[in-house]
């Protein structure tokens, strides 16, 4: 299959520290070290569970008031085998439960309904939460952010579909992920995720390259072609807006049309490790990048990842 990419290049969670030494006597090593083990994991269960809201109203209130980002588990009662082991493992999971107390956490039923103009709605058919496509999953809201266009939008959707199957460690990413849009913080996501764990992420997201990435995502998706369209008046105002003289680099993708959003992003990632150049800018460690995606009207996504560094 050819690629469908272009690159264009110018210029301890819960890990155990063992200390060296002579165990104590009558006491065998890794029998104290499978002790030790077993109580940390007697721990990491008895800690505090998380809290979960039932009620939309009072969680964004709640989350606005307090400055911290809402988390929103839509879960489905009569959902299939992956539905119920993200309900069971993957929200269960110790280090993702620590990553949700920072959270507000709410948990709502795919059917909850809303009061819109005194009539009530299906929440999860609202437009501001259309790339769920009605299906369970995760969703996240703002109210971290101060300003707009980020505070309270939905910033991250992450649906539970047959393609689609989050485990906890792409549950961790997904609660770590940086300040962003719903696209490039979708993006980011499928970045970290990639099985051979690719540095671009790694840097500083700086918003001149969001910004420019975003700009250049668009154009693409408006022209419906993708690539490197005007790179050479561009790369002279994004090196403009680098600190310290950065050079900089580009990677653009399309996915297959009809993707959803994080189908899309995950396929964009797919089809940049398909060659080594590309891959060598998506992999490599870079001071800044800006990551984002935008979709076309023929049903293409169209990504673009920019990268300042030497």
């Amino acid at each position: 299959m050819l690629s469908r990419c272009l690159t264009l290049s110018l210029f301890l969670s819960a890990a155990w520290l063992v200390v060296a030494g002579t165990p104590a006597r009558g006491v065998d090593g890794d029998s104290a070290a499978t002790s030790a083990r077993t109580v940390s994991r007697k721990n990491e269960r008895r800690a505090t569970p998380v809290r979960w809201l039932d009620n939309y109203g009072r969680a964004m209130a709640e989350a606005e008031k307090q400055g911290r980002m809402l988390l929103i588990d839509f879960f489905d009662p009569q959902g299939d085998d992956a539905c119920r082991r993200f309900e069971s493992e993957t929200l269960s999971d110790p280090q993702v439960r620590k990553q949700l107390r920072r959270y507000v956490c709410l948990r709502l039923p795919v059917s909850a309904k809303i009061k819109m103009r005194g009539k009530d709605a299906v929440l999860l058919e609202q437009d501001a939460f259309e790339e769920m496509h009605g299906k369970p999953g995760i969703a996240v809201v703002d109210f971290r952010s101060r300003r707009a266009p980020l505070r309270g939008a939905v910033v991250s959707m992450f649906p539970i579909t047959d393609r689609l199957d989050y485990s906890p460690e792409q549950m961790a990413v997904i609660l770590d992920l940086p300040r962003g849009t719903l696209t490039q913080r979708t993006l980011i996501f499928a970045v970290r995720t990639h099985p051979e764990k690719p540095a671009s992420t790694d840097g500083e997201p700086l918003p001149d390259l969001l910004e420019e990435a975003e700009s250049h995502s668009q154009y693409q998706a408006s022209i419906q072609v993708q690539g490197h369209h005007f790179w050479d008046t561009r790369f002279g105002r994004i090196i403009a807006r680098l600190p310290g003289g950065l050079g900089a680099r580009e990677v653009c993708a399309e996915s297959w049309p009809g993707d959803n959003l994080v189908e899309a992003a995950v396929e964009c990632v797919r089809s940049w490790r398909q060659s080594s150049g590309h891959w060598n800018a998506v992999s490599s460690e870079h001071p800044f990048f800006g990551y984002d995606m935008k979709r076309g009207q023929n049903g293409v996504w169209y990504a673009t990842g920019i990268f300042g560094g030497g």
